[in-house]
């Protein structure tokens, strides 16, 4: 079975508090778009995992994809062997959700090519996990997600319909580690669902992504990226999660100008009408 792992963007991301498990609550709103990577998914005499592409630092057998086989594997002990190969595309380190979609389509991958018949409430708490986004790309739709990002309901965005978002790479990547450690996070934040209902020019005033005040000191670059999105007539732009990729929605019927991003590893998606 062949599928395709994509990215997803955050329309605005509040960080509410700090738990007493050292992770921090949050609030956001998560996004899928099309960059994607290939992860195939076949049964096998024994299992083995293989990785193309960019190389992802650390040790392959502690990939998200491995990590989400032996889970599985612990969970419904009865789990044959499979053959995962997995051909990155998406960056790393860019906010976008990569390795956890990764391991959330692994999940999804095994319970059909091994016919389990796992729910996907089952498979979303098993994916919750894996790493605070994984749940979400197991139904894999805007969602509003909360505590670490794990507890997520479906929400609508009609504005959306039809516009266009550019993501762009500033040719680095962040780590969510240096994130968190610049952000101060505050309480009694405004509704994000509320704000997102607003018409989408009045979303620069009004949404905000905590992680750019820690990260836009340290890497000028992206600060200059967001102003390049607005300059070039993005009706909003950002980083998404905690960073390195910066994006901006543009309307429906906007003319790109590509080449202010020129050398940059870019991706433009449009949102279904």
């Amino acid at each position: 079975m062949v599928s395709f792992p994509n990215a997803k963007i955050n329309l605005g991301l509040f960080i509410t508090e700090k738990r007493p498990d050292g992770y921090h609550n949050l609030e956001t709103v998560m996004v899928p778009v099309g960059w994607a990577d290939v992860l195939e998914v076949l049964p096998a005499p024994a299992f083995s995992f293989v990785q193309t592409g960019p190389d992802i630092p650390g040790d392959p057998q502690a990939n998200l994809c491995v990590q989400a086989y032996r889970l599985l594997k612990a969970y419904a002990p009865g789990l044959p062997p499979a053959r995962i190969q997995l051909h990155k595309v998406v960056p790393t380190g860019a906010g976008l959700g990569g390795g956890s979609a990764d391991a959330a389509f692994t999940l999804k991958a095994l319970n059909e090519v091994f016919n389990l018949s796992l729910s996907e409430e089952t498979l979303s708490q098993l994916a919750a996990r894996l790493g605070s986004d994984c749940a979400f790309f197991i139904r894999n739709q805007p969602q509003f997600c909360s505590q670490r990002g794990e507890c997520c309901q479906p929400l609508a965005l009609p504005l959306l319909a039809g516009h266009q978002v550019l993501l762009v790479h500033p040719g680095f990547g962040s780590s969510t580690a240096e994130a968190y450690a610049g952000v101060q996070p505050r309480p009694n934040r405004p509704d994000l669902r509320q704000l997102l209902a607003r018409p989408l020019p009045e979303w620069a005033g009004q949404l905000s992504n905590d992680f750019e005040v820690s990260l836009f000191p340290k890497y000028p670059e992206l600060a200059r990226l967001k102003a390049e999105m607005y300059a070039v007539g993005a009706e909003y732009a950002a980083m998404s999660g905690s960073g390195s990729v910066m994006f901006g929605i543009f309307g429906p019927e906007a003319i790109i100008p590509m080449a202010a991003f020129a050398g940059k590893a870019c991706y433009l998606h449009r949102f279904p009408q």
